[in-house]
C-alpha cells in the first residue's frame, strides 16, 4: 500500500511514518520540515499533489487549515482520506463532508481502541444513570492548541445523543452559583507531556462513577491511524467512522 503522511514530522505524524514503515508500506510524507523519518523521505507540503498521483492513501495529522485542503486535493485526486486533525469548525467539516462526495473519508478525533470503547461505556452509562450529573476532565501536553479536545467533544456528543438534548457546556467554573441540571462541566488542563487522558464523572444517589482513558504513548494512535488506513484503501466515496474499522 502507498501511504502519505501529512504532518510526518509532527509529535503524533512521525508515530504513523514509523508504525506504516513497520508493517511494510510503502510510505512517504510532506511537512513544513524536510526533515526525513525514520529513514523515510520528507517532501515540502507543495509536492502533495505530485505524490498523491500513484498514492492510495493520505493519512493527516496537521491544523485545521492545511487539513481543508488535503481534503480537496484527496478528492480531485480519488485518494482515501483518513483525517486526524482536530480543531475544526463548522466549515472545516462541511469541507471534509465535501470530499466524501469523491472519495472515501474518515475522520476521528482519537485513533486510541480503548477511546472507541469508553464512548460505548459512557453511552451504556449515561443511559443507566439518567438523573446523575456528567462533568468531564482532559489533560494533554502544554503544546496542544484546540481546548476542549476532540475527543472531550466527541465524548460530549455520546452523552447528549444519549440524553437527547444539548447541555449547556460549562467550562470551569468561578464565583458563585449553583450547578444547574441541564449543565454538564467540562474542564482542561494543559501540562508537561501528557499524551492525553479523559475522565468522565457521573454523581448521584450518594455514589460516583467514574470512567477514564489514559493514553501511554502516541504510537497507539499511530497504529489506529495506519488500521484506518488499510480499512479504507478500496472503499467506496463516503463517510465512514472508526467504529467501523473496529
Amino acid at each position: 500500500m502507498k501511504l502519505v503522511v501529512a504532518g510526518a514530522t509532527g509529535r503524533t505524524g512521525s508515530e504513523v511514518v514509523a508504525e506504516a514503515s513497520r508493517r511494510g508500506h510503502d510510505v512517504e510524507g510532506v511537512a513544513r520540515s524536510s526533515d526525513d523519518v525514520e529513514d523515510v523521505r520528507v517532501y515540502p507540503a507543495d509536492e502533495l499533489p505530485a505524490l498523491l498521483a500513484d498514492a492510495d492513501v493520505l493519512v493527516d495529522f496537521t491544523v485545521p487549515a492545511a487539513s481543508r485542503e488535503h481534503a480537496a486535493l484527496a478528492a480531485e485526486a480519488g485518494v482515501a482520506y483518513v483525517v486526524g486533525t482536530t480543531g475544526f469548525d463548522s466549515g472545516g467539516t462541511a469541507d471534509l463532508r465535501a470530499a466524501s462526495e469523491s472519495t472515501a473519508v474518515l475522520k476521528a478525533s482519537n485513533f486510541a481502541r480503548g477511546v472507541q470503547a469508553l464512548l460505548d461505556v459512557v453511552a451504556a452509562g449515561v443511559e443507566a444513570l439518567p438523573d446523575y450529573d456528567v462533568e468531564l476532565t482532559e489533560t494533554h501536553h502544554s503544546g496542544k492548541r484546540d481546548a476542549p479536545s476532540g475527543t472531550a467533544r466527541t465524548v460530549l456528543d455520546v452523552v447528549d445523543e444519549v440524553r437527547g438534548e444539548e447541555l449547556d457546556r460549562t467550562h470551569g467554573r468561578e464565583g458563585e452559583h449553583g450547578r444547574e441540571a441541564s449543565e454538564v462541566g467540562v474542564h482542561v488542563r494543559r501540562a508537561g507531556t501528557v499524551r492525553g487522558e479523559h475522565e468522565v464523572l457521573l454523581a448521584g444517589n450518594d455514589e460516583v462513577l467514574t470512567l477514564t482513558h489514559r493514553a501511554e504513548s502516541r504510537r497507539v494512535f499511530a497504529a489506529g491511524a495506519v488500521d484506518a488506513a488499510e480499512w479504507l484503501v478500496g472503499r467506496d466515496p463516503g463517510w465512514y467512522e472508526f467504529s467501523e474499522v473496529l
